[in-house]
């Protein structure tokens, strides 16, 4: 399927504006005021109703990132490690980690390709595809000791589902991007990634225009959607219980790309 682009609201004027000097207000609006997600909840509705408890109006050309915990709340991919029997393998890696066999059992079954094992963690390749610690199965925020929760199923799915559902309740158009926070090689710290993404371009191919000086551009390809979600973990913080922010101003391109588009294909990683 072609894929159809179109300018959101001010994108036009900032492309006419590379060369030129003009003011770019972006603002990260955290809605704090989401209740417990819970299994079957519908996500667009907490939000629209958060917002406008907030007195935070949603609009037509909003970017809202949603924390990926309350996406698989909601979903419910969530699994209670005492009904979770862990193999010979899990117990073996477990023991190696120091880590709950259990736990390990589900991150192998959320594994498609063990990358590396350390004493802390096993970093893995997720059957998204994705390269992470532990698969994304995660025990944070989560309120009782014995669950963890798993990556959506279909984190861009996901986000699509979003997106026409505040299209539905409020009459907007939005983007919507669902950020997991990642480790990154050769850089110490975390940060906020898109894991599924839907009404926006997520990659910006600047491959053969000019940069302000006139040399031409070979290999700058921008990962805006990474961008984004990084940009809204500043208003997230860890435990600060703000699992969804809307982004606002920021001029991007709709499109209909999926967040599987950041995954670099098998043939161009260097690292494999």
């Amino acid at each position: 399927m072609k894929r159809v682009r179109r300018e959101s609201p001010g994108t036009r004027g900032a492309r006419e504006s590379t060369s030129s000097h003009f003011a770019l207000r972006v603002e990260l609006l955290a809605l704090r005021s989401l209740p417990e997600v819970r299994t079957g909840d519908d996500l667009a509705r907490l939000v629209a109703e958060a917002a406008g408890r907030e007195y935070l109006q949603v609009r037509d050309g909003d970017i809202i990132v949603l924390a990926q915990k309350i996406v698989s709340k909601a979903e419910g991919q969530l699994v209670r490690l005492s009904r979770v029997k862990p193999s010979p393998g899990a117990r073996e890696w477990a023991h190696a980690m120091h880590e709950d066999p259990r736990f390990v059992e589900v991150v192998l079954r959320e594994t498609r390709r063990i990358v590396r094992m350390t004493e802390r963690l096993l970093l893995v390749e997720t059957r998204h595809g994705w390269i992470c610690a532990n698969a994304g199965v995660d025990r944070s925020n989560i309120k009782h000791a014995d669950w963890v929760a798993c990556l959506p199923r279909d984190p861009d799915v996901s986000a699509q589902r979003f997106v026409r559902g505040i299209q539905k309740r409020l009459g907007v158009r939005i983007a919507a991007i669902i950020s997991d926070t990642f480790g990154r090689p050769w850089r110490l710290g975390l940060t906020n990634v898109a894991i599924g993404a839907a009404g926006i371009e997520v990659l910006k191919d600047l491959r053969g225009t000019q940069d302000a000086y006139g040399h031409r551009l070979r290999a700058t390809v921008v990962a805006t959607a990474d961008e984004l979600a990084a940009a809204a973990g500043l208003a997230m913080g860890k435990a600060a219980q703000v699992p969804a922010v809307i982004v606002r101003g920021f001029p991007f391109v709709r499109a209909r790309d999926r967040a599987r588009q950041l995954i670099r294909p098998a043939a161009e990683d260097l690292f494999r």
